[in-house]
């Protein structure tokens, strides 16, 4: 909620915490200056660095206003999901990750935080995913900031990593050894869009039906569709193997549709470095099942995917993605989750497991754009 707005308490009514001006007035630069820095991760039309989420043309949905309440989220995926949810209601739902940034390593500047303290909620996706989201919860519990705080990933149950993980990795806090990518799966993802119906329904609690109303929908309209439809394209696959040019992120879509992801970094940051083991383990991949296309990742580097085009039988790469960031051309056309599902991710699944030619998916044009695309 905007500093010059009413506050809102858990049950929707005012609320006696702390004003909000007073703890942003009281941390000063210092409590701000451990989330500075920047390691995101750029893609076409990237401006790099940190920053809030007011600028960059992605932030805003719901049926909401800049007078009323605000919620703010950390990761696009989760953003959609609310926008979705409180459609049609005074909430507005903010992303706080920038345009052509990845959502998943990414280390924002002190302006975030801010944005966090002033919402009314701030929507997470769990403990040890994004640091910089636990610094910020860390802040508003010290000081007692009553941002409402909405964690996506509650009772969802996580897989175990793939036997192929970098021994370094440490996975999830107390999910240790788990992965955390449990969004790719839309049966699971129907559980985020609840956690999130009810945190913005203990937030504002007069508008439950339409919250409840407008989950219930997406999760049949939506997901469930995305669903049948995954598993129409999997189950039509002869070849059960996926070769991935990116970081390990795609295990939750393998275990739902019984096929092998196989991961070209191996590790669960998407800036995670490839080492020539790994370029050779995916040539024998690709040679053992007689691959010719395989996937990229849209906010990684391409480097090895062109390496394994130049070195292996392979003809192309297309485009995958974790729906963890968006472009700037995505935002403007106004995609989310299941416009990505089913213009990215599913039309190079069709083509990476050998069900149809690259010109017979996406659409006009899809197969000339995507294909070893910059």
């Amino acid at each position: 909620m905007s500093l010059n707005r009413g506050r809102i308490g858990s049950d929707g009514s005012g609320s006696a915490g702390p004003s909000r001006r007073s703890v942003l007035a009281g941390v000063g630069g210092g409590l701000f200056a451990g989330m500075a820095g920047c390691t995101s991760i750029g893609s076409p039309g990237s401006t790099g660095g940190g920053g809030s989420s007011s600028g960059d043309g992605s932030g805003s949905g719901g049926g909401g206003n800049d007078d009323g309440p605000v919620a703010v989220a950390s990761f696009f995926s989760f953003y959609d999901f609310g926008r979705k949810v409180a459609d049609g209601t005074p909430l507005t739902v903010r992303n706080l990750v920038p345009t052509g940034l990845h959502g998943h390593g990414w280390e924002p500047n002190a302006s975030v935080t801010r944005d966090i303290i002033e919402a009314d909620a701030f929507v997470h996706v769990g403990k040890d995913f994004q640091p910089w989201a636990d610094r910020a919860i860390q802040t508003l519990k010290d000081d007692g900031v009553d941002t409402k705080l909405i964690n996506v990933r509650e009772g969802v149950e996580l897989v175990e990593l793939a036997a192929s993980l970098d021994p370094e990795e440490e996975g999830v806090g107390e999910g240790r050894g788990k992965d955390p990518h449990f969004w790719l799966d839309p049966r699971r993802a129907r559980t985020a869009v609840d956690n999130i119906a009810e945190g913005f329904v203990e937030l504002l609690p007069e508008y439950e039906d339409a919250f409840r109303e407008n989950a219930s929908a997406y999760k049949t309209d939506v997901l469930d569709r995305i669903d049948r439809d995954y598993e129409d394209v999997f189950d039509r696959a002869e070849r059960r193997v996926v070769q991935l040019a990116a970081h390990n992120a795609f295990q939750y879509i393998g275990v739902r549709y019984d096929v092998r992801m196989r991961p070209l970094v191996v590790n669960l940051a998407a800036s995670g470095d490839v080492k020539p083991s790994d370029i050779t383990e995916a040539k024998r991949v690709i040679d053992e099942n007689g691959i010719r296309y395989i996937g990229a990742g849209v906010f990684e580097t391409r480097k090895p995917a062109e390496q394994l085009v130049a070195e292996t039988d392979v003809e192309a790469y297309f485009p995958v993605t974790p729906y963890a960031g968006v472009r700037e051309d995505w935002v403007e056309q106004g995609w989310g989750y299941e416009e990505i599902a089913y213009n990215i991710n599913m039309p190079t699944f069709e083509v990476v497991l050998g069900n149809k030619a690259p010109e017979e998916v996406g659409g006009e044009g899809w197969a000339e754009r995507w294909r070893n695309f910059e």
